[in-house]
């Protein structure tokens, strides 16, 4: 990854005219404006179909495709519906946030009647696609058999459906086979379009680089119908499950409740499952960013049941073992390790080992605790083979930081600075110019700090629920004048 810069911005986020960001012609505007911008990389977060909190990174599976990404205007081109029929439709009222209820109660109606009024059983690319998707099939069963059971996770579902009995599997594929064409109808679709929305991006100069979360979630299709690979016990219960452990910032860890692998059998199978994993974002994505990548040296084990992360310890992870495997099966692939958190002295050899840029994030850089030279988020400690961030889609946007850390911390950061004058309500700009001329092969600044706005604009508060994931651009903030402003920025510092 040579010397570049980028946006992070989520495929959600994008101005659109139904409800959510998606596939639509926002989606190519954006990479216009990408270009226009002196941009190299645009990083989205993970594409997967969102469950309960509407978090990417709680997935239904981590193979298959959003729904809500589906560009209807496509479907109104093809006949499927009609324009009428989608303005009618209650997806959210507000331009500048997503309403997941009215989405899910307005969109989902009108993808049945798209699929109703498709010939989709007679066409010979969805055929090959579904032949070339071997999750597909239980992906498309586990999302039928879910709204078979009124949506409740699949522990909760009949015994021999829940452990995958032969006869169970038969009884539903045949009861169930219309709602498992129509699921199988969305994901050809998302992936039509997810293809040639990539394909112009790349045609532009604009690479791509997708968010794999190290864990899938309890409810999915991939714990579901791979058990064996995971800590469960004969009743497909989990025994253990991740999190994170107490910290200055959470007195009772973060409990996320993900299934842990079963790393012995993944070894003994030679990684199969996650290099088949890694070679499907690869096909998604020109670059992944590998998130909580200290779970591969070490993981955090909490005892299932716990309401709490305070019992957990750690376990040893595959190490680069893993890597080295999936580098010999798929070739040498571009790839940043998502190293935040506490870091250990195994952990960092373990990103050393690897190769892969590390990540460094300005936000974390001044903090009166930690008043040393040698803070590796300062920016002058920064080398090539990283990738800078102002902040993530976890962390508050610059703006706001700067304004709720203390006293003591933010004269760190002007004196920093060298910068007693600058209005607050512009400083975004100089602390995206400090890291833009840092030694960092790559910076990636969120979209919302290069518009200086403030928390109403964050993505993601961690450990909380019901507020997040739902922050829109409008048309008008995606300007010529921000454009050049940051293209100026950009080729200033040789990016």
């Amino acid at each position: 990854m040579k010397r570049s810069a980028g946006i992070l911005l989520s495929v959600s986020s994008l101005p659109s005219e139904y409800g959510i960001g998606c596939f639509s012609e926002s989606a190519y505007k954006f990479v216009d404006w990408l270009r226009e911008a002196g941009q190299t990389y645009w990083q989205i977060l993970p594409l997967g179909p969102t469950s309960y909190g509407d978090s990417p990174y709680q997935s239904f599976s981590t193979f298959a495709g959003n729904p809500y990404f589906i560009n209807l205007e496509e479907f109104i081109k093809d006949g499927l519906l009609t324009a009428e029929e989608c303005s009618k439709a209650n997806m959210g009222d507000t331009p500048d946030e997503i309403d997941y209820e009215k989405l899910y109660h307005g969109r989902f109606p009108l993808l049945r009647k798209a699929y109703s009024n498709s010939n989709i059983a007679e066409n010979q690319d969805f055929a090959e696609f579904c032949k070339e998707n071997e999750w597909l099939e239980d992906y498309a069963l586990f999302m039928a058999v879910k709204d078979k059971f009124g949506g409740v996770s699949w522990n909760e579902w009949d015994e021999d459906i829940r452990l995958r009995k032969a006869s169970a599997m038969e009884k539903y594929r045949s009861e169930l086979s219309d709602d498992i064409d129509f699921y199988k109808f969305l994901q050809y679709n998302f992936y039509s379009q997810w293809d040639k929305l990539k394909s112009y991006a790349n045609e532009n100069g604009i690479q791509i680089i997708g968010d794999i979360p190290i864990y899938v979630a309890f409810d999915s299709a991939d714990t579901w119908a791979n058990p064996e690979l995971f800590q469960l016990d004969e009743s497909n219960i989990p025994t253990a499950v991740a999190g994170c452990p107490p910290d200055g910032f959470a007195a009772d860890g973060q409990l996320w409740g993900n299934p842990l692998y079963d790393w012995e059998l993944h070894k003994s199978t030679g990684y199969k499952w996650w290099i088949s994993r890694l070679a499907h974002c690869f096909r998604l994505y020109d670059v992944v960013r590998i998130d909580h990548f200290r779970g591969f040296d070490e993981y955090y084990s909490i005892p299932y049941g716990d309401k709490t992360a305070v019992n957990g310890h750690w376990e040893k992870g595959p190490g680069i073992e893993l890597f080295r495997a999936a580098e010999k099966a798929l070739g040498k692939k571009d790839v940043i390790a998502e190293d935040l958190g506490f870091m250990t002295d195994t952990v960092r050899q373990l990103v050393k080992d690897s190769g892969f840029p590390n990540m460094k994030v300005l936000e974390f850089a001044f903090d009166s605790r930690d008043t040393g030279s040698r803070n590796d988020y300062l920016p002058h400690n920064y080398d090539e083979n990283c990738v800078a961030y102002t902040g993530t889609h976890d962390n508050q946007t610059i703006s706001s930081w700067f304004e709720t850390i203390s006293d003591e911390e933010r004269e760190m950061a002007r004196d920093y600075l060298s910068d007693r004058y600058t209005p607050d309500s512009e400083l975004h700009i100089s602390f995206i110019s400090l890291i833009m001329r840092s030694k960092a092969n790559v910076c990636i600044i969120p979209m919302q700090d290069w518009l200086g706005f403030n928390d109403t604009a964050r993505m993601n508060t961690p450990s909380t629920v019901g507020e997040n994931w739902k922050w829109r651009m409008t048309d008008s903030q995606l300007s010529r004048t921000l454009s050049e402003n940051i293209r100026h920025i950009t080729e200033m510092y040789s990016r």
